[in-house]
């Protein structure tokens, strides 16, 4: 996998000197390097990996600020980052839904608001996000996702029930 990233990366940076102007050409480079520090873990390199690729995704939406799948991501990042790493959640919640509204089969950004939803004890609304992800998924034979989304409404529901039980 680390030869796959470490080509892929090599061959988005041809494709951005060859054409500093592309979002898709940013938007390769990105999604490698962040395969690559998902495999390197939490060493120091990962520091300087993040802010490298989060230039790589902010430079794709200063060329294209509708480009959904980097809006997707960014909006995932900024969610899951704790603020000392960039961090926002509010806004990358607003991202996500930005995403949703325009994309309506968008499942990965509905997982991701599904957690935040969760997290913030809005176990309903998480519910919700998550099953509609699941039904996209299962339709659009996205098998990448489905295991995701049935464990995140699998928790969500199961946390409605639970703070259902503690109100009675």
């Amino acid at each position: 996998r680390l030869a796959h990233f470490q080509e892929g990366q090599r061959l988005g940076e041809q494709a951005v000197a060859a054409d500093e102007g592309s979002a898709d050409a940013h938007f390769a480079l990105f999604c490698n390097l962040g395969e690559l520090l998902r495999l390197d873990g939490e060493s120091l390199t990962s520091l300087f990996g993040l802010r490298r690729m989060m230039k790589e995704l902010d430079r794709t939406l200063e060329i294209v600020p509708t480009h959904l799948e980097a809006l997707s991501a960014k909006g995932t990042l900024l969610v899951k980052l704790p603020g000392l790493l960039g961090g926002d959640v509010k806004e990358g919640e607003r991202l996500l839904q930005q995403v949703i509204h325009q994309a309506p089969q968008a499942v990965n950004a509905r997982l991701a608001l599904a957690k935040v939803r969760c997290e913030r004890g809005q176990h309903d609304e998480a519910a919700a996000l998550a099953s509609t992800a699941l039904a996209i998924a299962q339709r659009q034979k996205q098998v990448d996702f489905i295991p995701e989304a049935e464990a995140m409404l699998q928790q969500a529901t199961a946390n409605a029930a639970k703070r259902k039980e503690h109100r009675s």
